[in-house]
């Protein structure tokens, strides 16, 4: 079951941040693997979506709720597809410095044994990926803030 959990310094602030993570419909135009994003509902507490990802010939709708405490912190609760169960979590706390410390955490497994298989296979890359999309999303919405990023992650499956 892959499971990952990054700490990450974005040179942007945390409002920027959330309001980027939080607009999951935007998500098929910057995130891989994401066909199409359908918002069943959205409020200021929380956002109900379906999300439909590909890989080839592989295509799957997940559904899930996305619990929303604005500016600072996002929870994904699983619902329907797929998986067996998803916890996701984002939070986005000042650095001091005018930017923002970005923590992630995601954890998962599918139903199927073949799928959980080769997302195990292929995890980390694909994870790397899509935080490499969002970085650049926040580059192209906020402005390259030169770049002055570090992390710490860790990936277990």
């Amino acid at each position: 079951m892959p499971r990952h959990s990054e700490k990450r310094r974005m040179p942007y602030s945390p409002e920027q941040m959330y309001e980027l993570v939080a607009d999951v419909k935007r998500y098929p135009e910057f995130l891989p693997w994401v066909i199409a994003m359908r918002v069943r509902e959205d409020s200021e507490t929380q956002t109900i979506p379906d999300m439909v990802v590909g890989f080839k010939a592989i295509r799957e709708t997940f559904t899930s709720k996305v619990v929303k405490e604005p500016k600072s912190r996002l929870h994904v609760e699983y619902i329907d597809g797929p998986l067996q169960y998803l916890r996701n979590d984002w939070s986005f706390e000042s650095d001091g410095k005018g930017g923002c410390i970005v923590h992630f955490e995601v954890d998962f497994a599918f139903k199927n044994r073949l799928f959980q298989s080769i997302a195990g296979q292929f995890f980390e890359k694909a994870l790397m990926r899509m935080i490499g999309a969002f970085e650049t999303r926040a580059a192209a919405l906020y402005g390259d803030a030169g770049g002055s990023k570090s992390s710490s992650a860790q990936i277990t499956a």
